[in-house]
């Protein structure tokens, strides 16, 4: 062991200097990326198509290609979904992660190269380790195994020459042989299908294993927490598991549910970890425990540039370089990637916290927020203010949506929030006030609409029965695994359809 130890620590190290060149030179680390994905892809049809021999430089990546959404390149999928080779990346793509970022009932089929496999998802997997070794060099996690909480699909074939399953499929089934003793469960119970039939499987075949670290969505994470000390009759995971000390998170805020897993693990020295992991790529790694942003990752083949939201909606909308971005303003992401998206809008919104390194927080969606009458409602806003009114009202959240009430005759407009409480608050009222206020303090221009109830009216807040939104997922085929709910819409569609619930 001591000789295992030292080869992880000469690797992390090497790993940190690498990391540290592209902290202090991000512009220069992009621009080579982008290079080199250009002269990789200049031979494929879309390289031909849009000139990619003649660019040579992020100016004429610009002015030669323009922005994309999926619906843009769809066609091109469908052609590789059947076997067609050399379109947006040289070679065949064999595997598309079923995109599950929202709950529509459109789904995305997302390439996934073999080099973004190897060179983007699985560094990402190892140096979030390197993170923690660096950070905690004491620590035991590769004594132990790792619960990897994925997606409920399996990988289907769609054809003789290509799968699709969630992006964790499609990792688990490429991950080498060596990793199986190192992670929990088996392969036939991690892939299964049907998320339930999953959970019990997944909680009776791991409550025996040494798991020192778990990955998952906070939300799903918690679901099994419950379901194994319901099977076992303990009143903590540390007595199911006394060496846990890592929970590695993503896919949605980790604030509302942090005080519940501080409940379910109460363990001064459990350390918590946010990536930035999504089907399109891994973008980001929380590298610093007291720090909640995290660091943009710019050596994964991944060209990042950024549209102000501000400008978001307006014809010819101008992106900026990784160099170019200031703090505190929100941007939509824009991605060229070694699977062969190109300015790919991928609807995540963030701000960064600073720069030099480049560290952000994710801020919501583009689709996903509430401007019905101007009050630029983001996600951001929301979970800070409801962090303070759990904090303030001694209430646990589960899950919650909000939506506009819109303006009638005689009647002012408001937002509804449906908010699913693992621990209700003792008064309701009370909580939509300092909600309210939360709010106001959060965001200047819900402030202004909220000023003598002018524009908006208070918030109206109902408490839901635990297991609505379980049940709103499961009718939609969403249940499980990396399936989020939609924290904030601009319209009533999903506010309508849990309240008919």
């Amino acid at each position: 062991m001591p000789i295992l130890k030292g080869i992880v620590n000469w690797i992390t190290i090497k790993r940190m200097n690498e990391i540290d060149l592209f902290r202090k030179y991000p512009g220069n680390m992009q621009r080579d990326q982008l290079l080199n994905l250009i002269e990789l892809a200049e031979d494929t049809e879309w390289g031909k198509k849009y000139n990619f021999d003649s660019i040579k430089s992020y100016y004429d990546f610009k002015k030669q290609v323009p922005l994309q959404e999926y619906d843009d390149i769809k066609p091109y999928v469908d052609r590789l979904r059947v076997g067609e080779k050399n379109l947006l990346w040289p070679g065949e793509i064999r595997w598309f992660a079923k995109s599950s970022g929202t709950t529509n009932d459109k789904s995305k089929f997302i390439p996934v190269s073999q080099e973004a496999i190897d060179e983007n998802h699985f560094r990402g997997g190892k140096d979030v380790m390197y993170f923690n070794q660096y950070t905690y060099p004491e620590n035991r996690v590769l004594k132990g195994k790792g619960l990897i909480i994925g997606g409920s699909h399996k990988i289907n074939n769609f054809s003789n020459e290509s799968y699709f399953g969630d992006l964790s499929a499609i990792l688990i089934e490429n991950m080498p042989f060596y990793a199986e003793f190192y992670r929990t469960p088996k392969s036939e119970i991690a892939l299964l299908d049907n998320w339930e039939e999953k959970l019990e499987q997944m909680a009776n075949a791991t409550i025996t294993e040494n798991v020192t670290n778990i990955s998952g969505v906070p939300s799903w994470t918690l679901v099994l927490i419950k379901r194994i000390l319901d099977i076992t009759g303990k009143n903590n995971l540390l007595e199911v598991w006394p060496n846990l000390e890592l929970f590695i998170h993503g896919g949605v805020s980790f604030t509302p549910y942090l005080s519940q897993f501080k409940h379910f693990i109460p363990k001064d020295s459990m350390h918590y970890l946010e990536t930035y992991n999504a089907s399109e790529g891994f973008f980001g790694i929380q590298d610093d425990p007291n720090d909640k942003s995290m660091l943009l990752m710019l050596d994964y083949g991944v060209f990042y540039e950024f549209i102000p939201m501000s400008e978001y909606d307006k014809p010819n909308a101008s992106t900026l370089c990784v160099d170019e971005v200031k703090t505190d303003v929100n941007y939509a992401i824009v991605i060229s990637t070694n699977s062969g998206l190109w300015r790919y809008i991928i609807g995540d919104t963030v701000k960064f916290t600073q720069t030099y390194p480049h560290k952000f927080i994710i801020t919501g969606r583009t689709r996903h927020f509430i401007n019905a009458f101007g009050e630029e409602l983001i996600v951001d806003n929301a979970e800070k203010a409801l962090n303070t009114a759990c904090l303030k009202s001694g209430a646990e959240i589960n899950e919650y949506t909000a939506a506009p009430i819109y303006m009638n005759l005689g009647k002012q407009g408001a937002h509804e929030w449906l908010i699913e409480f693992e621990k209700e608050p003792k008064n309701l009222e009370y909580f939509t006030y300092i909600l309210d206020e939360a709010l106001k303090s959060a965001n200047s221009d819900y402030e202004a609409k909220r000023f003598n109830n002018y524009t908006l009216d208070m918030p109206i807040v109902h408490s839901i029965n635990k297991g609505t939104f379980h049940r709103w997922l499961e009718s939609k085929g969403k249940l499980g695994g990396q399936h989020k709910i939609p924290r904030l819409s601009n319209n009533r569609q999903y506010v309508d359809e849990i309240l008919k619930m």
